[in-house]
């Protein structure tokens, strides 16, 4: 079993990789193995909307078609058997890292003719990781 995490935060050692180095370290224990990928580490950029991995027999149907240091990654995905995404949040959502992460990771293999049919050639057990460096009581007055 292969496991692969991806931290969202700029920060490799706070709260995020914490969170995820101890997810990978129980799913270590079981056998797993495992690699921890830091976004901000690699060069890349969100979508770029080319439909390049949307023409049908196309060189890139189905996978993105950009060429960068998330190409290799996201082609390690396909052989992993769980995935797990951590991120801080930030003005109430994902780091912009792991938005453009995600964007690459996922909107390739949607298929506009049948909503829940995906190119992924199977599935994959995904696991998400979110932090706040807020109190309980804050995020309760927050909704």
């Amino acid at each position: 079993m292969k496991v692969m995490a991806f931290n969202g935060s700029p920060r490799k050692t706070w709260n995020t990789a914490t969170l995820l180095e101890k997810a990978l370290e129980g799913a270590a224990s079981q056998g797993a193995q495992t690699k921890l990928v830091h976004l901000y580490d690699l060069k890349y950029t969100g979508c770029k909307s080319c439909f390049a991995c949307k023409i049908k027999d196309g060189p890139s149907y189905g996978r993105c078609a950009a060429q960068d240091d998330l190409t290799p990654i996201l082609k390690e995905i396909v052989d992993a058997d769980a995935i797990i995404l951590g991120s801080p949040i930030y003005f109430g959502a994902v780091s912009g890292e792991m938005k453009s992460f995600m964007e690459r990771l996922l909107f390739p293999y949607l298929k506009y003719s049948v909503a829940s049919e995906s190119l992924f050639p199977r599935k994959i057990h995904t696991g998400l990781i979110y932090a706040m460096n807020v109190t309980e009581q804050v995020m309760k007055e927050r909704g």
